[in-house]
């Protein structure tokens, strides 16, 4: 044999990966027919059965131990529910016992679904834990409004579940549109998802605390302040999302929109306010700064921009 074989067994593993050089491997092919020794390393390192059977082991053993940590949590949250039913059960007894029936029971029991559902639901649901909990979280916080305004004989529960809604869907959307199974619908949707969401649950909120006032001098001015601020958060998600530009740029156009914004609510705003107070009902839009001086500081920082990346060759 013409090259010794610790000098081959050195290049075997570059041969098998076909990383070597084509001299290199010419030698190694040289030496493999005739070398029984060295033709059998090339086999063993191309024999994957080891490697095989410890990925198996590896999975068997993390699926056992997802399994037991599931029967665990399981356990843990029927014990938690048991507990959760002792003051339901005491207010029930108590509740009949003073003759006064289901009243203040219900409300109990629709606040410890409340609990329950922060604390018993994700330890039972095996998928999907912050979709399925924030889901049953709002539920339960509606049912208790709702108990607590038929008990009470109230009218408002259209507004507060309708405010709510909106509190809840503005701090967890960012995180529900991040998890199973929502971003498997959405996609690369996420903000839009999200900004549709906040302002359907806005405009819900704005037409209950309308319906709820009974006045119709509320809608003119209520959505002559706040809907330009609505259209301001949509014109900045979508400088900042969709628009191909440098980070100069989308500033100055965010600062113009602003600038847009304060012109909309000082023009519509003392309309609004000139017809509400035609009915005897006096608003204020508190607006006292020049919008225009908004939209020509927006609209120059925006030009320098496009100067700015137009030299740096269009990057961003």
């Amino acid at each position: 044999m013409k090259y010794n074989c610790d000098l081959i067994s050195d290049l075997l593993p570059l041969y098998k990966d076909d990383i070597c050089s084509e001299a290199s491997k010419k030698i190694v092919e040289e030496h493999l027919a005739e070398c029984a020794d060295c033709k059998k390393m090339l086999n063993s390192l191309n024999d994957f059965t080891i490697d095989e059977k410890i990925v198996k082991e590896k999975d068997e053993v993390i699926n056992s131990q997802a399994r037991f940590f599931k029967r665990k949590s399981a356990l843990a949250g029927s014990i938690i529910a048991m507990i959760f039913a002792i003051p339901i059960l005491v207010c029930l007894i108590v509740n009949l016992a003073t003759g006064a029936g289901l009243t203040w029971f219900f409300i109990v029991l629709a606040g410890i679904l409340v609990a329950a559902s922060l604390i018993v639901v994700p330890l039972m649901v095996p998928e999907n834990k912050m979709f399925t909990t924030m889901a049953s979280f709002t539920g339960s916080v509606l049912l208790l409004l709702g108990v607590i305004c038929i008990y009470s004989g109230g009218n408002w529960f259209l507004v507060a579940a309708s405010s709510t809604l909106f509190g809840l869907t503005m701090l967890f959307a960012p995180f529900i549109a991040y998890r199973r199974p929502v971003n498997a619908y959405v996609k690369n949707h996420k903000g839009l998802a999200i900004m549709c969401a906040c302002t359907a649950t806005f405009v819900l909120m704005m037409f209950s605390i309308g319906m709820f006032v009974g006045m119709k001098e509320f809608f003119p001015m209520a959505f002559a302040v706040s809907m330009p601020l609505v259209g301001l958060c949509w014109a900045i998600f979508a400088i900042i999302r969709y628009l191909r530009f440098n980070a100069c740029v989308k500033t100055g156009l965010c600062v113009a929109s602003a600038g847009v914004m304060s012109c909309l609510i000082s023009v519509l705003g003392p309309a609004a306010e000139a017809s509400v107070s035609r009915t005897g009902v006096t608003y204020s839009s508190g607006v006292s700064v020049p919008p225009l001086t908004f939209v020509v500081i927006g609209l120059v920082i925006a030009g320098i921009g496009f100067l700015v990346g137009k030299n740096k060759g269009g990057k961003k």
